[in-house]
């Protein structure tokens, strides 16, 4: 499992840019019809761009017959349908911006909504390995990066192609010598387009996991800000940032720093070819075999021709740097799932409770084993504690109770019937949780309570809370049961959000019950009133109890004393303490 410091620093190769563009392709052919429409819009709006360098030299032609052979009418007709041909292609290509804007907003919004729809079907080793900030990044930044890309890219590079072709096309019909004095030029872009091309991919790719990295440390230091302060580390924390800042803003420079020189490069070439028609258009109109009027429209073809040639190599680098982004996305797409219920999953309805391990063994990277044949058996109603030393491997074997990880060997049992036979979701709904790591979202302390009970009601809530000995508090507020918890129970105490958390287990009421250090976050004092609210809330009910304070679970019908991933002692309190073995030393450590 990676560290702070291992953040994917490893460079990647890219990934297939055409198999990453048939995925996009996909996704915007969910919009195929207002597609096809704005793609016409688009060719036709490049057409009148095209008709425009005619009707222009057909005027040129009309005004330089001489004095008295001036037709007035014909230089105002053509001027008249430039002006025409050039708005009606200005109103055209609006459309078809706000049109390809709206295409790729839905196409990112789409995006979102399945990588969202992916993470709620990830395993839980997923968000173990990968950091948030990342995942976030993916989310936000790489899907933006894409929907900026197909709102203008594609449209774009597809009229270039049509604009460089209509303006080869009329320029080989106005004078075929002068196409031979800019050809040259053809070559070498698409030569130096390709070699480019090759070279800013993979920087582009880098570029993204970079901001991933950095957007994944920075959501790490700000969820540990007050740690950060309170160890006076906030100059070290500044140096790291700063480094990994740099790395960002190096691999931003090399991606767009040469991607950036292929524009001026290519313009560079084209006025090479511009040059040439100049000289080689006045010799031929030395020569009679060229007018003004056709060197002038040659001359706004050629810029025509070499524009879209320009815009195309720096639409390339656009248009890479979003298939980067997307292989990032579609790398998350592609993950896979959690294990799917079995053909033959049962639904757990009303579980009795009871409950056997045998020979377990499980580790969370292949050849490193945790829990070495673990075994365990509860009752109906009765109540296991788990104890231990901090990496004894007490929450891994919460973790297998709710499938969060299969074991590689053995297997857990409820009712009798292996955990594989159920389907996850009713399993996970039988067992009631309150984690060491309490967890409150944005939204009022009724829905935070309620969270787990569809339609629950105010008295089943408020009796929630009295039980859990947070409604007093909850009264107090000025909005009482609707006041509204931040972001991260930001604006209440760890204990009131530990409180909740519990008020929010006892409205869920379920055969099984899981408290992993359940009261670590609330004083000695409102402990005692929660233990003796919990008594009602286990009353009847399997309870598996993770607990440093071991005078909480004095009472268990079980106790299980774990040591690097083996149970060296169980019994009951009172047998533990006879034996004066590893419980004992462990409890007459707590007192003195």
């Amino acid at each position: 499992m990676p560290g702070p410091g291992d953040r994917g620093g490893v460079k990647q190769k890219p990934k297939d840019a055409k198999k990453t563009f048939r995925r996009l392709l996909k996704y915007m052919m969910e919009y195929g019809g207002i597609f096809f429409i704005l793609i016409l819009f688009a060719f036709a709006s490049n057409i009148g761009n095209l008709l425009g360098p005619g009707f222009a030299g057909k005027a040129i032609n009309e005004a330089s017959a001489g004095a008295g052979a001036v037709d007035m009418r014909a230089v105002i007709r053509y001027g008249l349908l430039m002006l025409g041909a050039y708005v009606g292609s200005n109103i055209l290509s609006f459309l078809v911006n706000i049109g390809m804007m709206r295409v790729g907003r839905s196409v990112a919004r789409n995006l979102r909504r399945d990588v969202f729809n992916k993470l709620m079907e990830l395993p839980v080793g997923y968000f173990d390995k990968h950091m948030a900030g990342d995942i976030i990044s993916r989310v936000s930044y790489d899907i933006d990066v894409v929907c900026v890309s197909l709102s203008s890219d594609i449209v774009q590079i597809l009229t270039s192609l049509v604009t460089v072709a209509g303006s080869f096309i009329m320029m080989c019909v106005i004078s075929p010598p002068l196409v031979m004095c800019m050809i040259f030029t053809i070559p070498v872009s698409v030569l130096f387009t390709r070699y480019m091309g090759k070279r800013t991919r993979p920087l582009y790719r880098e570029r993204s996991r970079a901001y991933g990295e950095m957007n994944g440390f920075a959501e790490e230091m700000f969820t540990g800000q007050k740690t950060i302060l309170a160890y006076a580390q906030e100059d070290r924390v500044c140096e790291d940032f700063s480094k990994i800042n740099k790395a960002a803003a190096t691999a931003y420079k090399n991606a767009d720093g040469l991607g950036l020189t292929m524009g001026p490069t290519i313009g560079m070439i084209s006025n090479f070819g511009l040059s040439a028609i100049g000289l080689g258009g006045a010799i031929l109109y030395m020569y009679g075999i060229v007018g003004l009027g056709q060197i002038s429209s040659f001359i706004l073809y050629s810029r025509k021709f070499s524009g879209p040639i320009n815009e195309i190599s720096n639409i390339i680098n656009e248009i890479f740097s979003a298939l980067a982004a997307a292989e990032r996305v579609f790398q998350l797409l592609d993950e896979q799932e959690e294990s799917k219920d079995a053909e033959y999953a049962l639904t757990l309805e009303n579980a009795d409770g009871s409950v056997e391990a045998e020979d377990i063994e499980f580790g969370y990277i292949p050849g490193k084993t945790i829990l070495h044949d673990f075994n365990m058996e509860a009752r109906p109603g009765e109540t296991v504690a788990i104890v231990g030393h901090t990496g004894a491997g007490k929450t891994t074997m919460v973790n297998l109770l709710m499938r969060f990880y299969d074991p590689q060997k053995g297997k857990i049992s409820v009712d009798g019937r292996d955990i594989c036979g159920y389907t996850m979701e009713s399993l996970r709904k039988s067992y009631s949780m309150v984690l060491q790591d309490t967890w409150v979202f944005n939204g009022s302390i009724f829905d935070n309570i309620a969270y787990g009970k569809e339609n629950a009601t105010r008295e089943e809530v408020t009796e929630a809370a009295k039980a859990a000995h947070i409604h007093n508090y909850i009264m107090k507020l000025p909005g009482g049961y609707n006041t509204v918890i931040s972001e991260d129970g930001g604006n209440i105490s760890k204990g009131q959000k530990q409180l909740i958390t519990i008020a929010r287990a006892m409205l869920y009421d379920t055969g099984m019950l899981i408290l992993d250090e359940a009261t670590s976050n609330v004083d000695t004092a409102t402990e005692r009133r929660v233990q003796a609210a919990m008594k009602k809330l286990m009353k009847g009910k399997t309870c598996f109890i993770i607990a440093h304070r071991l005078s909480t679970i004095r009472n268990a019908d079980n106790i299980l004393v774990m040591e690097q991933g083996d149970v060296i002692e169980q019994g009951k309190h009172e047998e533990l303490m006879e034996r004066k073995g590893a419980y004992y030393k462990l409890y007459r450590s707590q007192f003195e």
